[in-house]
């Protein structure tokens, strides 16, 4: 929070980076969003657009955006505009191109991590991009959240890490269940379509060989057989 706090209004697009599932959306649609009404910003000067809504699928089109976005920003004072997964818009650059070129335009944005890591944003917006990233709880702050004492609270973090979800989900079993499912459908998606991966069973494979042997030594030629 203080880093987008520190980072308001400096002209370049605030880029919220970071893990799926790690909690860059509510970071911005939540947290940032009710310190800027606790500042004084008018709630009509906070646009807000979810492409993970299916109901907001028009705005896909950069051009519709841009033309919404238009249409919104008919007052005075400054604008705060929230876009959550950016990289399902076409030509999404382009598009935050032309909002950051608007004079009373303040741009925040979410990717995946298939588009947004440090080196794209270095590369893609050259010195127009802020980049904010968020890690998963670190253990003081998963222990402020957790119902129990602190031992409990250690063996459940070492355990199923720090995402925020894994607090309010019961039973080892889910907690499990969830993180294989986020494993499966999301990081090795992201992964998958980053670098076109078409080979999957024997990336998974090499991946179940490597993580057999974290915490072990391992001779760096035999995986690269493998």
């Amino acid at each position: 929070m203080q880093r987008l706090i520190d980072s308001k209004d400096n002209g370049l697009i605030k880029m919220v980076t970071g893990l799926r599932r790690v909690g860059k959306s509510y970071l911005l649609k939540t947290l940032f969003k009710e310190y800027l009404l606790e500042t004084g910003v008018p709630k009509s000067h906070i646009l807000i657009i979810d492409l993970e809504d299916r109901r907001k699928k028009a705005f896909r089109d950069p051009d519709y955006l841009l033309s919404w976005v238009d249409e919104q920003m008919r007052g005075d004072g400054q604008y705060y505009i929230i876009i959550d997964e950016v990289q399902r818009v076409d030509e999404f650059e382009d598009m935050l191109g032309s909002l950051v070129g608007m004079e009373n335009a303040d741009v925040y944005v979410t990717g995946s991590n298939s588009h947004f890591l440090s080196n794209d944003i270095a590369t893609e917006f050259r010195g127009r991009g802020d980049e904010i990233h968020v890690w998963p709880l670190t253990f003081t702050e998963f222990m402020t959240a957790y119902e129990g004492d602190i031992v409990d609270g250690w063996q459940e973090y070492y355990t199923y890490g720090g995402l925020p979800k894994i607090l309010s989900i019961k039973g080892d079993d889910k907690k499990a269940a969830y993180l294989r499912n986020l494993y499966r459908t999301v990081y090795l998606s992201d992964i998958y379509e980053r670098y076109e991966i078409e080979n999957k069973a024997e990336f998974e494979e090499l991946v179940r060989i490597l993580a057999s042997s974290v915490g072990s030594p391992v001779n760096p030629t035999n995986p690269s057989k493998a």
